[in-house]
């Protein structure tokens, strides 16, 4: 393979805890790529292709509801 060819890595794995989140909204407003939307009162991913691991989700949120892998 050419070092030129990047091989693409797999989509970010988000993990929402339900039994945590409160719905504060936090990882949506702070996402700097849109990846996150609220459906109801509970975040959900929209787009895990555009996630690119920056972790602002797990760390602006208070329940330590949201792990990225």
């Amino acid at each position: 393979m050419p070092e030129t060819a990047k091989k693409k890595k797999p989509p970010a794995r988000i993990t929402i805890r339900d039994d945590r989140c409160k719905g504060c909204e936090f990882c949506v407003m702070f996402c700097p790529q849109d990846v996150l939307e609220m459906q109801g009162v509970l975040p959900v991913v929209k787009d895990a292709d555009a996630c690119t691991r920056c972790m602002i989700c797990e760390s602006v949120c208070p329940d330590f509801a949201i792990t990225v892998e």
